[in-house]
């Protein structure tokens, strides 16, 4: 696969940003700038999504759950990643600050994926069970092959 097509295929096969980001990076670094575009461009449909749902869905309560307050809490980290796009989309600065920023989210993206890694145990999953696990798997599998065979049949 060229760059291109890791970059893209990583950020859509691919959940979790700090795992595509450290995919990405291995394979190269026009990978991991096309993967981080591609990723971060899929994660600003959480803004929409997230004050959509949280609108429809106010004040709304299942069988035995707690009664929702009519106003959703903020989720503060869409607002900062949208203002610290917007800030290195539009202010101008040093190249080396913004270079110096850019590897210091790199070293927080790979803690990060190490830190949700480090959540798993046996007795997590023997917790949830085989079932979901199972099910996982297909789903990782499926999207995989998918949006592998996807971006392998349209990049070049």
């Amino acid at each position: 696969m060229s760059q291109t097509q890791f970059g893209i295929w990583s950020a859509i096969a691919i959940h979790d940003t700090s795992s595509v980001v450290g995919a990405a990076a291995k394979y190269g670094s026009d990978a991991l700038q096309i993967a981080t575009t591609v990723k971060l461009t899929r994660a600003l449909w959480i803004v929409p999504v997230t004050l959509g749902t949280a609108f429809a869905f106010r004040g709304r309560t299942t069988p035995g759950e707690e009664a929702r307050p009519k106003s959703a809490p903020l989720p503060w980290f869409i607002l900062f990643f949208v203002i610290a796009s917007v800030l290195r989309t539009y202010a101008s600065g040093p190249m080396v600050l913004w270079n110096d920023i850019g590897s210091a989210a790199k070293v927080g993206l790979t803690v990060t994926l190490f830190l949700i890694g480090t959540n798993l145990s046996r007795k997590a999953i023997r917790s949830v069970g085989a079932r979901p696990l199972l099910l996982g798997v297909i789903l990782w599998v499926a999207i995989s092959c998918t949006s592998l065979w996807a971006v392998l049949a349209t990049v070049r």
